[in-house]
Protein backbone atom coordinates (compact mmCIF):
# COMPACT_ATOMS: atom_id res chain seq x y z
CA UNK A 1 0.00 0.00 0.00
CA UNK A 2 3.09 2.35 0.85
CA UNK A 3 4.19 1.92 -2.62
CA UNK A 4 1.64 2.59 -4.47
CA UNK A 5 0.72 5.93 -2.42
CA UNK A 6 4.54 7.06 -3.16
CA UNK A 7 3.73 6.36 -6.76
CA UNK A 8 0.51 8.24 -6.72
CA UNK A 9 2.55 10.98 -5.15
CA UNK A 10 5.15 10.88 -7.46
CA UNK A 11 4.42 14.57 -10.06
CA UNK A 12 3.39 13.65 -13.48
CA UNK A 13 3.51 15.86 -16.60
CA UNK A 14 0.55 15.49 -18.41
CA UNK A 15 1.41 18.10 -21.46
CA UNK A 16 3.91 21.18 -22.15
CA UNK A 17 2.74 23.88 -24.55
CA UNK A 18 4.09 24.97 -26.52
CA UNK A 19 6.16 22.04 -27.27
CA UNK A 20 9.07 24.36 -28.62
CA UNK A 21 10.33 27.25 -27.32
CA UNK A 22 14.07 29.65 -26.95
CA UNK A 23 15.73 31.34 -24.30
CA UNK A 24 13.27 33.29 -21.92
CA UNK A 25 10.52 31.74 -23.58
CA UNK A 26 7.56 30.56 -21.50
CA UNK A 27 6.03 27.02 -20.83
CA UNK A 28 2.74 25.98 -19.36
CA UNK A 29 2.61 22.50 -17.86
CA UNK A 30 0.00 20.46 -16.61
CA UNK A 31 0.05 17.27 -14.57
CA UNK A 32 -0.37 16.43 -11.13
CA UNK A 33 1.04 16.24 -7.42
CA UNK A 34 3.24 18.97 -8.60
CA UNK A 35 2.93 20.07 -4.75
CA UNK A 36 3.02 16.70 -3.15
CA UNK A 37 6.08 16.82 -1.30
CA UNK A 38 6.84 20.60 -1.09
CA UNK A 39 7.06 24.11 -3.35
CA UNK A 40 7.89 22.13 -6.80
CA UNK A 41 10.97 22.85 -9.07
CA UNK A 42 11.96 22.24 -12.72
CA UNK A 43 14.58 21.72 -14.52
CA UNK A 44 15.20 22.06 -18.41
CA UNK A 45 17.89 19.52 -19.62
CA UNK A 46 19.39 19.84 -15.82
CA UNK A 47 19.36 23.89 -15.79
CA UNK A 48 17.41 25.14 -13.27
CA UNK A 49 14.10 26.86 -15.02
CA UNK A 50 11.84 29.79 -13.34
CA UNK A 51 8.77 29.12 -11.82
CA UNK A 52 6.20 32.01 -12.46
CA UNK A 53 3.42 30.21 -11.61
CA UNK A 54 3.03 27.42 -9.20
CA UNK A 55 0.05 24.94 -8.25
CA UNK A 56 -0.25 21.51 -8.11
CA UNK A 57 -1.16 20.99 -11.25
CA UNK A 58 -0.41 23.78 -13.85
CA UNK A 59 3.16 25.78 -13.69
CA UNK A 60 4.33 28.49 -16.15
CA UNK A 61 8.45 28.12 -16.04
CA UNK A 62 10.58 30.25 -17.82
CA UNK A 63 13.12 28.70 -20.04
CA UNK A 64 16.66 29.36 -18.91
CA UNK A 65 19.52 30.66 -20.87
CA UNK A 66 21.79 28.07 -20.44
CA UNK A 67 18.97 25.19 -21.74
CA UNK A 68 20.34 22.97 -24.62
CA UNK A 69 18.11 20.00 -24.11
CA UNK A 70 14.37 19.96 -23.75
CA UNK A 71 14.31 17.26 -21.40
CA UNK A 72 11.76 18.74 -18.61
CA UNK A 73 11.64 17.28 -15.47
CA UNK A 74 9.30 18.47 -12.56
CA UNK A 75 10.74 17.93 -8.68
CA UNK A 76 9.05 17.86 -5.97
CA UNK A 77 10.87 17.70 -2.29
CA UNK A 78 12.37 13.92 -3.37
CA UNK A 79 10.17 13.07 -5.73
CA UNK A 80 10.36 14.32 -9.80
CA UNK A 81 8.30 12.98 -12.64
CA UNK A 82 9.34 11.41 -15.56
CA UNK A 83 11.04 13.42 -18.23
CA UNK A 84 9.47 15.53 -20.88
CA UNK A 85 10.90 16.47 -23.95
CA UNK A 86 10.40 19.66 -25.80
CA UNK A 87 12.49 21.48 -28.69
CA UNK A 88 15.10 23.76 -27.36
CA UNK A 89 16.39 26.41 -29.66
CA UNK A 90 20.43 26.74 -29.85
CA UNK A 91 21.38 29.35 -30.32
CA UNK A 92 23.47 29.74 -33.45
CA UNK A 93 25.12 33.46 -33.54
CA UNK A 94 24.57 36.58 -31.85
CA UNK A 95 25.58 40.41 -31.77
CA UNK A 96 23.13 40.66 -34.90
CA UNK A 97 20.56 43.37 -35.63
CA UNK A 98 17.45 41.57 -37.67
CA UNK A 99 13.90 43.15 -37.91
CA UNK A 100 12.42 40.77 -40.62
CA UNK A 101 13.22 37.37 -41.73
CA UNK A 102 16.51 35.65 -42.11
CA UNK A 103 17.17 33.67 -45.00
CA UNK A 104 18.77 30.56 -45.75
CA UNK A 105 19.99 28.90 -48.60
CA UNK A 106 20.11 25.26 -50.46
CA UNK A 107 23.57 24.61 -48.80
CA UNK A 108 21.59 25.25 -45.08
CA UNK A 109 23.60 28.63 -44.99
CA UNK A 110 21.69 31.40 -42.94
CA UNK A 111 22.10 34.94 -43.14
CA UNK A 112 21.09 37.92 -41.44
CA UNK A 113 21.46 41.15 -41.18
CA UNK A 114 22.52 43.74 -38.99
CA UNK A 115 20.50 46.75 -40.14
CA UNK A 116 21.08 49.24 -37.22
CA UNK A 117 19.16 52.65 -36.14
CA UNK A 118 18.01 54.70 -39.41
CA UNK A 119 20.71 56.31 -40.70
CA UNK A 120 23.49 54.01 -38.77
CA UNK A 121 26.29 52.53 -41.11
CA UNK A 122 27.12 49.27 -39.00
CA UNK A 123 30.94 47.96 -40.46
CA UNK A 124 29.52 44.61 -41.19
CA UNK A 125 25.85 44.70 -43.01
CA UNK A 126 24.83 41.30 -43.72
CA UNK A 127 26.12 38.31 -42.29
CA UNK A 128 26.91 34.33 -43.53
CA UNK A 129 26.23 31.39 -40.94
CA UNK A 130 27.49 28.45 -42.24
CA UNK A 131 26.36 24.88 -41.32
CA UNK A 132 28.98 24.44 -38.57
CA UNK A 133 27.35 27.66 -36.98
CA UNK A 134 30.25 30.10 -37.99
CA UNK A 135 29.94 33.57 -38.36
CA UNK A 136 31.36 35.76 -40.61
CA UNK A 137 31.10 38.89 -42.47
CA UNK A 138 29.34 38.34 -45.95
CA UNK A 139 28.50 42.12 -46.79
CA UNK A 140 29.64 45.58 -45.90
CA UNK A 141 29.01 48.95 -46.46
CA UNK A 142 24.74 48.57 -46.93
CA UNK A 143 22.92 50.82 -44.93
CA UNK A 144 20.06 49.66 -42.83
CA UNK A 145 19.20 46.35 -44.47
CA UNK A 146 16.40 44.77 -44.04
CA UNK A 147 14.26 42.30 -45.86
CA UNK A 148 16.53 38.73 -47.43
CA UNK A 149 15.44 36.41 -49.91
CA UNK A 150 16.90 34.73 -52.44
CA UNK A 151 15.65 33.72 -56.31
CA UNK A 152 15.99 30.43 -57.90
CA UNK A 153 19.20 31.69 -59.30
CA UNK A 154 20.46 31.28 -55.94
CA UNK A 155 21.22 35.13 -55.75
CA UNK A 156 20.61 36.95 -52.47
CA UNK A 157 18.29 40.38 -52.50
CA UNK A 158 18.33 43.02 -49.94
CA UNK A 159 16.00 45.56 -49.30
CA UNK A 160 17.27 49.24 -48.01
CA UNK A 161 15.01 51.04 -45.53
CA UNK A 162 16.67 53.90 -45.95
CA UNK A 163 17.45 54.70 -49.84
CA UNK A 164 14.34 52.52 -51.39
CA UNK A 165 16.70 50.60 -52.99
CA UNK A 166 16.63 46.33 -53.17
CA UNK A 167 20.78 45.35 -54.08
CA UNK A 168 21.44 41.80 -56.03
CA UNK A 169 23.90 39.85 -54.11
CA UNK A 170 26.22 36.93 -56.00
CA UNK A 171 27.68 34.23 -53.61
CA UNK A 172 30.70 35.86 -53.52
CA UNK A 173 29.06 39.34 -52.15
CA UNK A 174 29.25 41.46 -54.72
CA UNK A 175 26.61 43.72 -55.01
CA UNK A 176 24.91 45.43 -57.37
CA UNK A 177 21.37 47.80 -57.51
CA UNK A 178 18.26 46.19 -58.70
CA UNK A 179 15.72 48.17 -58.53
CA UNK A 180 15.21 51.94 -56.76
CA UNK A 181 12.94 54.49 -55.92
CA UNK A 182 11.04 51.57 -53.55
CA UNK A 183 10.28 53.88 -50.69
CA UNK A 184 10.73 52.85 -46.94
CA UNK A 185 11.70 49.13 -48.88
CA UNK A 186 11.16 46.38 -46.29
CA UNK A 187 9.87 43.10 -46.93
CA UNK A 188 11.00 41.07 -50.33
CA UNK A 189 9.59 38.36 -51.53
CA UNK A 190 9.61 35.57 -55.25
CA UNK A 191 6.66 34.12 -56.67
CA UNK A 192 7.17 30.73 -58.90
CA UNK A 193 7.96 32.87 -61.67
CA UNK A 194 10.51 34.64 -60.27
CA UNK A 195 9.10 38.18 -59.67
CA UNK A 196 10.06 40.33 -57.02
CA UNK A 197 7.43 42.01 -54.50
CA UNK A 198 8.40 44.71 -52.29
CA UNK A 199 6.38 46.45 -49.19
CA UNK A 200 6.88 50.01 -48.64
CA UNK A 201 6.07 50.47 -45.77
CA UNK A 202 3.87 53.78 -46.21
CA UNK A 203 1.44 51.72 -47.57
CA UNK A 204 2.07 50.05 -50.83
CA UNK A 205 2.75 46.36 -52.05
CA UNK A 206 5.14 46.41 -55.73
CA UNK A 207 5.73 43.58 -58.07
CA UNK A 208 8.90 43.74 -59.98
CA UNK A 209 9.25 42.00 -63.19
CA UNK A 210 12.50 39.96 -63.85
CA UNK A 211 12.97 42.52 -66.43
CA UNK A 212 12.81 45.08 -63.47
CA UNK A 213 9.20 46.37 -64.65
CA UNK A 214 7.79 47.93 -61.48
CA UNK A 215 4.17 47.93 -61.05
CA UNK A 216 1.94 48.85 -58.03
CA UNK A 217 0.12 45.38 -56.91
CA UNK A 218 -1.60 45.87 -53.92
CA UNK A 219 -2.30 48.79 -50.91
CA UNK A 220 -2.37 48.30 -47.71
CA UNK A 221 -2.87 50.38 -44.33
CA UNK A 222 0.64 52.04 -43.67
CA UNK A 223 3.11 49.78 -41.22
CA UNK A 224 4.63 51.31 -37.96
CA UNK A 225 7.29 49.13 -38.57
CA UNK A 226 7.70 46.93 -41.59
CA UNK A 227 5.79 44.60 -43.95
CA UNK A 228 6.78 41.17 -44.10
CA UNK A 229 6.15 39.01 -47.25
CA UNK A 230 5.59 35.07 -47.83
CA UNK A 231 4.06 33.10 -50.10
CA UNK A 232 2.26 30.34 -50.40
CA UNK A 233 2.07 27.16 -52.65
CA UNK A 234 -0.80 28.23 -54.57
CA UNK A 235 0.68 31.38 -55.67
CA UNK A 236 -1.45 33.89 -52.63
CA UNK A 237 0.88 36.30 -51.19
CA UNK A 238 0.35 37.04 -47.61
CA UNK A 239 1.32 40.06 -45.77
CA UNK A 240 2.14 41.29 -42.35
CA UNK A 241 2.81 44.71 -41.13
CA UNK A 242 2.05 46.11 -37.36
CA UNK A 243 0.52 49.00 -37.02
CA UNK A 244 -0.24 51.00 -33.56
CA UNK A 245 -2.84 48.20 -33.16
CA UNK A 246 -2.34 44.90 -30.33
CA UNK A 247 -4.80 43.32 -32.86
CA UNK A 248 -3.52 43.27 -36.34
CA UNK A 249 -4.02 41.15 -39.25
CA UNK A 250 -2.55 38.69 -41.31
CA UNK A 251 -3.16 39.38 -44.98
CA UNK A 252 -3.68 37.28 -48.03
CA UNK A 253 -3.03 38.93 -51.84
CA UNK A 254 -4.49 37.22 -54.93
CA UNK A 255 -2.75 37.02 -58.03
CA UNK A 256 -5.00 39.75 -59.54
CA UNK A 257 -3.91 41.99 -56.54
CA UNK A 258 -6.94 41.42 -54.28
CA UNK A 259 -6.36 42.16 -49.99
CA UNK A 260 -7.94 39.48 -48.23
CA UNK A 261 -8.09 39.63 -44.34
CA UNK A 262 -6.83 35.64 -43.18
CA UNK A 263 -6.80 36.17 -39.96
CA UNK A 264 -7.04 39.33 -37.10
CA UNK A 265 -5.90 39.21 -33.34
CA UNK A 266 -1.95 39.17 -33.61
CA UNK A 267 -0.17 41.45 -31.34
CA UNK A 268 3.00 42.95 -33.32
CA UNK A 269 2.99 40.63 -36.54
CA UNK A 270 6.37 40.37 -38.29
CA UNK A 271 8.32 38.00 -40.13
CA UNK A 272 6.31 34.92 -41.46
CA UNK A 273 7.04 31.60 -43.37
CA UNK A 274 5.20 28.67 -44.85
CA UNK A 275 6.01 24.67 -44.12
CA UNK A 276 5.47 21.97 -46.81
CA UNK A 277 2.58 21.26 -45.36
CA UNK A 278 1.04 25.05 -46.02
CA UNK A 279 0.86 25.75 -42.47
CA UNK A 280 1.70 29.63 -42.30
CA UNK A 281 3.65 30.47 -39.01
CA UNK A 282 4.48 34.16 -37.53
CA UNK A 283 6.13 36.17 -35.28
CA UNK A 284 4.01 37.59 -33.01
CA UNK A 285 1.80 37.19 -30.11
CA UNK A 286 -1.12 35.22 -29.55
CA UNK A 287 -3.69 36.50 -26.38
CA UNK A 288 -0.45 38.09 -25.03
CA UNK A 289 1.83 35.41 -25.19
CA UNK A 290 5.01 36.12 -27.68
CA UNK A 291 6.46 33.87 -29.83
CA UNK A 292 5.67 31.90 -33.34
CA UNK A 293 1.98 31.59 -33.99
CA UNK A 294 1.14 28.84 -36.34
CA UNK A 295 -2.01 29.10 -38.64
CA UNK A 296 -3.50 26.73 -41.09
CA UNK A 297 -4.50 28.04 -44.48
CA UNK A 298 -6.30 25.50 -45.73
CA UNK A 299 -9.80 26.26 -44.73
CA UNK A 300 -12.14 28.50 -43.09
CA UNK A 301 -10.64 27.88 -39.29
CA UNK A 302 -7.39 28.89 -39.10
CA UNK A 303 -6.58 27.39 -36.15
CA UNK A 304 -4.17 29.93 -34.13
CA UNK A 305 -2.10 28.68 -31.91
CA UNK A 306 1.16 29.29 -29.93
CA UNK A 307 3.64 27.00 -31.50
CA UNK A 308 7.02 28.47 -30.51
CA UNK A 309 7.38 30.51 -27.15
CA UNK A 310 9.94 33.34 -27.13
CA UNK A 311 11.17 36.98 -26.45
CA UNK A 312 11.71 39.47 -29.19
CA UNK A 313 11.33 37.52 -32.36
CA UNK A 314 10.92 39.18 -35.68
CA UNK A 315 11.24 36.54 -37.90
CA UNK A 316 12.11 32.88 -39.01
CA UNK A 317 13.01 30.75 -42.20
CA UNK A 318 13.29 26.89 -42.35
CA UNK A 319 16.72 25.23 -43.31
CA UNK A 320 17.01 21.94 -44.45
CA UNK A 321 16.50 18.87 -42.16
CA UNK A 322 13.50 20.70 -40.66
CA UNK A 323 14.57 22.63 -38.57
CA UNK A 324 13.59 26.17 -37.85
CA UNK A 325 15.55 29.15 -37.61
CA UNK A 326 14.39 31.97 -35.23
CA UNK A 327 15.24 35.68 -35.24
CA UNK A 328 15.43 37.58 -32.21
CA UNK A 329 16.02 40.93 -32.20
CA UNK A 330 19.71 40.22 -31.66
CA UNK A 331 20.65 36.79 -32.21
CA UNK A 332 19.54 33.38 -34.32
CA UNK A 333 18.08 30.06 -32.92
CA UNK A 334 18.18 26.70 -34.66
CA UNK A 335 15.26 25.06 -33.44
CA UNK A 336 14.42 21.27 -34.11
CA UNK A 337 10.61 21.97 -34.93
CA UNK A 338 9.46 18.56 -36.09
CA UNK A 339 8.00 20.76 -39.37
CA UNK A 340 8.88 19.65 -43.32
CA UNK A 341 10.82 22.57 -44.37
CA UNK A 342 9.94 24.41 -47.21
CA UNK A 343 12.55 26.70 -48.02
CA UNK A 344 11.74 28.21 -51.86
CA UNK A 345 8.22 29.64 -53.36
Amino acid sequence: MAAKQETALKPAILAVEPAAAIAGGELRIRGSNFCSDGHPAVTIGEEPAPLMIAADDFLVVKVPEAAISGDIVVHSGKRHSASWEASIGVQIADSLHPVANPAVDLEGNVFSTFSGARGQRAPVSIYKIDTSYTSKPFVSDLMNPTGLAFDRDGLLYASNRFDGIVYQITPTGNMSVFVEGMGVATGIAFDKEGNLYLGDRSGTIFKISRSRQIYVFATLEPSIAAYHLAFSADGHLYVTGPTTSSFDSVYRITPAGEVETVFRGLGRPQGLAFDADGNLYVAGSLAGRRGIVQLKTGGSDPSPRLFLSGPNIVGLAFAPGNAMIVATQSALYRVEAGVRSRILP
